[in-house]
């Protein structure tokens, strides 16, 4: 495992690389003061981390920006951002982190976040099969997962095209009720519809797929096996039997319909 280990403080720089030897003893541990040296050292070395912890608040390229970047050069690398400050959860969530932690930085939670990013790969029956080409659809050990609402249904299939990233009752307002004005009355649907959901997925002991803290929601990618996802992961099999339609049922994913026709089928 290589592990990239990032802080403008020196001092703390030298903490972290001692902490992540102690916690993965086994691991590779390259340490940097700059975000744009971890990303220069990247692309000249053809290296690809498994996992980056991260301070945020840092001259220059700050945390969040050198997360942006970094998953455009490396796809699949995980990324875990060790601050003092608590109020940049929501946008690290949004950026599709994996983990947060606040400093001061200890073994117990290394290995936490290790863990949690690097899990074990659930057998196909423990995953929820969700469809996006064409229509939308959700199945569970064969059989047709059944919604008690439509929206219901639809909340579900927006939190999928977001993969994972975390939703705020706005973002969720502007696709399932773009016409409505009042703010108010959506979030409250929105909510019944969270609700509805969770109840959902606790009929077939899935509810861990949803995650839901205060103002936002999101959904646990690694335990969907979604064609969508396996596209985005360089699945041959998914590239070659998407034709051009997704979620074809909602407005709102023309988006990445969009996107993904000219991706991979206006090449």
């Amino acid at each position: 495992m290589l592990i990239f280990s990032i802080d403008d403080e020196p001092l703390l720089n030298t903490a972290s690389l001692r902490i992540i030897r102690e916690a993965v003893p086994d691991a590779e541990v390259l340490t940097f003061l700059r975000g744009s040296d971890a990303l220069k050292t990247i692309q000249e070395n053809n290296l690809r981390p498994d996992i980056v912890f991260s301070d945020i608040q840092m001259p220059g390229l700050n945390g969040l920006e050198f997360a942006v970047k970094l998953k455009t050069l490396c796809p699949s690398a995980k990324i875990v951002f060790v601050t003092g400050y608590s109020e940049y959860a929501l946008d690290a969530f949004k950026i599709h982190a994996q983990g947060y932690i606040l400093k001061p930085l200890e073994a117990d939670r290394v290995r936490e976040e290790i863990a949690h990013s690097f899990p074990p790969p659930a057998a196909a029956s423990d995953k929820l099969h969700v469809q996006c080409f064409g229509y939308f659809d959700v199945t569970w050990q064969g059989q047709p997962l059944t919604f008690a609402r439509r929206k219901t249904k639809e909340l579900f299939a927006f939190l999928i095209d977001r993969e994972g990233t975390a939703c705020t009752m706005e973002d969720i307002s502007s696709a399932l009720y773009e016409n409505e004005q009042d703010l108010k009355v959506t979030k409250n649907r929105i909510r019944v519809l969270i609700n509805d959901l969770k109840s959902t997925l606790s009929k077939i002991r899935m509810e861990n797929v949803l995650i839901r803290q205060s103002g936002w929601v999101a959904i646990r990618r690694e335990l969907v096996d979604c064609d969508y996802y396996k596209m985005l992961d360089g699945d041959m099999h998914a590239v070659s039997s998407f034709a051009g339609d997704y979620m074809q049922q909602y407005t709102w994913a023309e988006l990445t319909a969009g996107k993904l026709y000219l991706r991979y089928i206006q090449r």
